[in-house]
C-alpha cells in the first residue's frame, strides 16, 4: 500500500478493509476507543509520533511493514 511517505490520513487507512484488518489484528481492543474518531484526521506520521510514547518501536515498525505490504 502506498502510505504516501506516512502522510496518508488515518481515516483513509481505517476505511480501507485491508489496512483496517492490520490495525484490528494488532490493536483490536483500542479501535473502539472514542479517540479513534478524532485520530481519523491525523496523518500516519502524526499517529506514529503519538504512538511512540505508548508502544515499543518494534510494534510500530512491524505495523508499518504490514501496511506497506498490502
Amino acid at each position: 500500500m502506498d502510505l504516501r511517505n506516512n502522510q496518508i490520513l488515518v481515516g483513509e487507512l481505517l476505511d480501507n478493509p485491508a489496512s483496517r484488518a492490520v490495525f484490528q489484528k494488532r490493536f483490536g481492543k483500542y479501535l473502539s476507543h472514542p479517540m479513534v474518531a478524532t485520530a481519523r484526521t491525523l496523518t500516519l506520521q502524526q499517529l506514529i509520533g503519538f504512538a511512540q510514547v505508548y508502544l515499543p518501536k518494534p510494534i510500530i515498525h512491524e505495523t508499518l511493514k504490514d501496511l506497506r505490504n498490502l
